[in-house]
């Protein structure tokens, strides 16, 4: 199985400034997308300086992480909780890189993002996650969303304090309830989950699928044509409907080795 991506970053309708940062290598099968939090200073810098922090950290750990995907290639399966729990130390190392920039300069004093990576490896894809940015699977029709946002609202409806049709109408969408950089340390969501051949992924910020309204969308954008298309199609919609933050999205594709 090989990796093909394509990546696109618009500014959007009405920001002055791209807080969003992004990084892919198909080689290595590593992808992050960043958002620094609105309204607070830096958010630019404070994606930036993440994304950059968890790309060294996991080169860093290169050997390991080939040792694990091929052992969980063969099938052992206790070396995926290593890749999880690898990949969550490099989100922790960033947020206490981000605060630590923040603590030393007034004028980044606040400054977080959010942090959404996949790394894909002995045919699992695993994801670290913190924040409201997301990592989507398509496979065929199906859409199977990887992470969970870290939002004030998303935490009220799966508290039971609110149901989803309130939530549609509520205002505060936009709070989020961790961020890398906010503290020295923030809980970070890992995932894994199988890739086949024909699967494709999609990384966003919420200024794109703050603008989707089912995963039939998501299906739509990324199911079918080439990649740049698909990563191109997905600014277009955003900016159509509004474009009122900035937007980020990797499309990937998992391809036949063979062909």
């Amino acid at each position: 199985m090989k990796l093909l991506s394509v990546a696109r970053t618009d500014v959007g309708r009405k920001r002055q400034i791209n807080e969003d940062a992004l990084f892919r290598d198909d080689a290595r099968g590593f992808y992050v997308v960043a958002d620094g939090v609105g309204g607070h200073n830096k958010g630019e810098i404070a994606s930036r300086e993440a994304v950059e922090v968890l790309r060294s950290w996991v080169y860093g750990a290169a050997r390991d992480i080939d040792r694990l995907v091929e052992r969980i290639a063969l099938g052992d399966n206790e070396c995926v909780w290593e890749v999880r729990r690898l990949l969550e130390s490099g989100v922790k190392s960033a947020c206490y890189m981000v605060y630590g920039m923040a603590e030393l300069d007034p004028e980044k004093r606040g400054m977080s993002t959010t942090l959404s990576a996949m790394l894909v490896g002995g045919g699992m894809a695993f994801a670290a996650h913190v924040g409201d940015s997301r990592v989507y699977r398509v496979r065929g029709e199906g859409v199977l969303q990887l992470t969970e946002d870290h939002t004030l609202i998303n935490y009220k409806i799966k508290h039971g304090m609110m149901t989803k049709a309130e939530a549609e109408k509520a205002s505060g969408k936009n709070v989020i309830t961790r961020a890398v950089g906010h503290k020295d340390y923030v809980q970070v969501d890992t995932v894994d989950i199988d890739v086949l051949v024909g699967d494709r992924f999609l990384l966003c910020s919420d200024g794109l699928h703050g603008y989707l309204t089912e995963d039939k969308e998501v299906a739509d954008l990324c199911a079918e044509g080439g990649l740049e298309e698909c990563a191109e199609a997905a600014i277009a919609l955003a900016n159509q409907r509004g474009g009122k933050d900035n937007i980020t999205a990797i499309v990937i594709e998992a391809l036949d080795m063979k062909k």
